[in-house]
């Protein structure tokens, strides 16, 4: 083998090594992603290891004094965000194993060096870039998945307006807004929800479209929400944007590894308590809240009966927030029942 090839490869097992250890190290400490985590280690370990004499070769053939790429600097590489990070890394990685796969296929009776591994490996980084780049996108709205998830349910408003009641919670700590809404044509609700979705992105504030992906696509909405009866959570995840949140609501922890595996960014819990929004609801309380807290990592939300007076236990329970409709729309004073009920929920925190 030529010292020149002993080079090409020597440089890019270590071009492959340094950027899954950065794409590995993004998954476990910035976005504390386990299950991406073990892939880029696995896949780390299987790309850079080697007998120690082919590692001596390759150490021996060195010559980093007189590469001419050493100083070679492209500009725009300074002051890059996470996700062009996460992109440019894996791109370099990608382009070292298709490297090291076209070398491998040259013949060379000194080496044996299996190319398909590098093609394997490849194909895989396309599948992880995809998930590791979704999941840092969605990070900052699934941060504030916290506090106060209110729920508008059209049946409950009466005749007052979304837009007046959605502004009410805002004031009163509103983290995130679901929109609830069975009745009327699909041209008033989308009227509704695009409405909802301008306030909340001027406040800051998430806003969350239960059932309708058609709706939710057609507004921008920041996540869509969905119940054990509608679309299956892994087809939901293919048909939204990569940063568009996606919630699930279950009644088990089976049904919570289900929609965490799919692609759930967060796990709606319930219901906690008997609640007069949804009188068929299953009640599973807090022990339930607890067990899928002990199996999934997605931030949780309980839903279901909460009120100002129970919100401290769900918190101490597990929840990292609480979904609310009755103990909000059917107070006099909206902003302050919402006040009051996440003092409440802090405080068992």
């Amino acid at each position: 083998m030529t010292e020149q090839r002993l080079r090409i490869i020597d440089a890019n097992l270590n071009r492959a090594g340094e950027g899954l250890h950065l794409l590995e190290e993004l998954a476990r400490l910035t976005l504390d992603y386990a299950e991406l985590t073990k892939q880029l280690k696995a896949m780390r370990h299987e790309i850079v290891r080697g007998d120690l004499a082919f590692n001596k070769e390759l150490i021996q053939s060195r010559n980093s004094e007189s590469d001419v790429g050493v100083d070679i600097e492209v500009p725009g590489e300074e002051g890059r965000e996470l996700p062009i990070i996460v992109v440019a890394n894996a791109r370099r990685v990608q382009e070292a194993l298709r490297i090291l796969e076209e070398m491998s296929r040259v013949p060379d009776k000194t080496l044996s060096l299996d190319p398909e591994k590098f093609k394997k490996a490849r194909f895989a980084l396309y599948t992880i870039e995809r998930a590791l780049l979704s999941r840092l996108l969605r990070r900052d709205k699934i941060g504030l998945l916290t506090g106060l998830y209110a729920i508008i349910d059209s049946q409950q408003l009466g005749k007052r307006k979304h837009i007046e009641v959605a502004g009410q919670l805002i004031r009163g700590g509103a983290k995130a807004i679901q929109l609830r809404h069975k009745l009327d044509s699909k041209d008033e609700l989308l009227s509704i929800a695009r409405k909802l979705k301008n306030l909340c992105s001027e406040n800051s504030v998430l806003f969350i479209m239960n059932d309708y992906l058609d709706i939710a696509l057609a507004v921008g909405a920041d996540g869509l929400h969905l119940g054990q009866k509608d679309l299956p959570v892994k087809e939901a995840r293919k048909l939204l944007p990569i940063d568009m949140i996606l919630g699930v609501s279950v009644t088990t922890v089976e049904q919570a590894k289900v929609a965490e595996g799919g692609g759930a960014d967060y796990i709606a819990v319930g219901s906690m308590y008997p609640t007069s929004s949804k009188e068929t609801a299953r009640v599973v309380g807090l022990e339930m809240l607890r067990k899928v807290r002990g199996v999934v990592s997605v931030p949780l939300v309980a839903i279901g009966g909460i009120n100002r007076d129970n919100a401290g236990e769900v918190a101490a329970a597990g929840a990292d927030g609480v979904a609310v409709i009755s103990a909000i729309l059917g107070a006099g004073d909206v902003e302050g029942a919402a006040r009051q009920l996440i003092k409440a929920f802090e405080a068992g925190k």
